[in-house]
């Protein structure tokens, strides 16, 4: 039973999506309404799957094939957390995509690509074998592709072909790096890889080929640049990438790989947080510097992924409840803030902070949902995203490296200031534009939604904290 609830989970969006062109062509309600339900059917799913894998169970699906390539579908704790974030954010973007994409032409290619994208996220997160997680992994890059050109502007197809570069060049490096683990251990399957090595310590070399990839995908310094440039997507899809989905997979697969599976050197627990504090600092000063509001928002999400990976790689239970947590919390703000850039974009034709203004007075709900989403990604109590930092912070000065604390209490401090610029230009002072109304009612019910979902969560805290905490005990026990 439970079995087959884990591949319904991850092949309901898979087939599903391709189901939806044919739906367009009957009804696009029907097709709006259908890709709703296969997104949420993965979302109830993971729900029903959870209380399960909270109280030790775990649940394998296995289809051996030649060559080692078994198909290995593994659901504990960590990967249905991760399921669970990544299904309810895209539920929450195709519901928004009901009013923003519904201007536009190629909507069944649309609606296509954002659930197969989910599907692609769900079978990496459940893969328990390294070459079909790559797989996965490469398809979440070609539909991630299609999507930042959507629009198909000369532009626009050349920053989405330098996103799919780097990140596939990335995602390469990386399977030499799971060749490298297979020269060890004679497999490819993560729970026989982690029985071959529990004594000692992955290859180095296979560590920094693996992290190559899992730093492209998340867009950490150096090869941050894709992801601002990909804010010329769709902001619902800018949704996907920045907040919930694609560059969460790197910081899924680090904690899957190099902290519930591998034991790593101790040079990757100092190294890593030096890599991820510079890219912090770069980004929160690029996003103080920067005019265009998506673009403002992008470098600030590079920044916060810095904030996970110093969470899940400090090597204590505080920083690795932290990051955990981060996950959940990014994903609900940092989706509510590109939604809302979403809404300005659609009713003003400006994305130029300086040429804004006086916003609060005609899209107050607007306004009021971004900034609720900027205090949970700034830190603000009570809102969910201050517990997260709040932990990663005191796991960062509990590992004793001071350096590195202070490094990323700098990178909080610009946070507050660069997202309170963007409120300040956006919303208040004197209209520069001709007056605008708020969005479309189901776009201001999704902003409001995200909004409302990040302060429940740091209300509602004990919650979400008891769920990341048996995670951590969980892989305290088995590592």
């Amino acid at each position: 039973m439970q079995t087959n609830l884990l591949l319904l989970t991850v092949f309901i969006p898979i087939l599903g999506s391709f189901f939806l062109p044919i739906a367009g062509r009957i009804s696009k309600n029907f097709r709006n309404h259908l890709a709703l339900a296969f997104v949420a059917a993965s979302f109830l799913l993971s729900l029903i799957i959870l209380p399960g894998v909270l109280a030790g169970k775990t649940i394998i699906f296995t289809k051996f094939l030649p060559l080692g390539f078994n198909f290995v579908l593994y659901a504990d704790g960590l990967a249905v957390f991760m399921s669970l974030v990544s299904s309810l954010v895209s539920a929450i973007v195709v519901l928004y995509s009901f009013g923003y994409i519904s201007h536009y032409d190629d909507q069944n290619e649309y609606y296509f690509m954002v659930v197969l994208f989910l599907g692609s996220m769900l079978g990496l997160v459940f893969s328990a074998n390294l070459i079909f997680l790559y797989l996965f992994w490469e398809a979440t890059a070609i539909v991630s592709w299609r999507l930042i050109g959507f629009f198909r502007e000369k532009n626009h197809v050349l920053k989405a072909d330098k996103a799919f570069l780097v990140t596939v060049f990335g995602a390469l490096v990386m399977l030499l790096g799971f060749i490298n683990l297979y020269q060890q251990t004679g497999s490819f399957d993560l729970l026989v890889i982690k029985d071959g090595l529990k004594m000692q310590a992955a290859s180095s070399l296979a560590v920094a080929l693996i992290m190559a990839g899992i730093l492209s995908k998340s867009a950490t310094l150096p090869f941050h640049t894709w992801l601002p440039d990909a804010g010329v997507a769709p902001s619902p899809v800018t949704a996907l990438l920045h907040a919930a989905v694609l560059v969460k997979i790197g910081v899924y697969v680090y904690a899957r790989l190099f902290v519930a599976t591998l034991n790593v050197e101790q040079f990757w627990h100092t190294a890593i947080p030096l890599i991820c504090g510079a890219s912090a600092l770069v980004s929160a000063g690029a996003a103080l510097i920067e005019t265009d509001l998506k673009r403002v928002i992008a470098y600030s999400t590079v920044s916060q992924i810095a904030f996970i990976f110093l969470g899940l790689s400090i090597g204590n239970i505080i920083g690795l409840a932290g990051g955990l947590l981060y996950i959940l919390m990014h994903g609900l703000a940092k989706a509510g803030l590109f939604l809302c850039a979403g809404i300005i974009e659609q009713k003003t034709k400006v994305r130029d902070i300086t040429r804004l203004g006086g916003l609060i007075q005609t899209m107050p709900l607007t306004a009021a949902a971004f900034i609720l989403c900027a205090f949970s990604v700034m830190g603000i109590p009570p809102l969910g995203g201050f517990f997260s930092k709040y932990m990663v912070m005191a796991g960062a000065f509990n590992s004793g490296n001071l350096l590195i604390a202070f490094t990323f209490l700098v990178g909080a401090v610009m946070t507050i200031l660069y997202l309170f610029r963007a409120f300040n230009l956006v919303f208040l002072g004197e209209p520069k534009t001709e007056p605008v109304k708020e969005g479309e009612p189901v776009m201001v019910f999704c902003v409001a939604l995200l909004a409302f979902l990040s302060l429940a969560a740091g209300i509602f805290i004990y919650y979400p904290d008891k769920v990341v905490g048996t995670i951590v005990q969980q892989i305290a026990l088995i590592k």
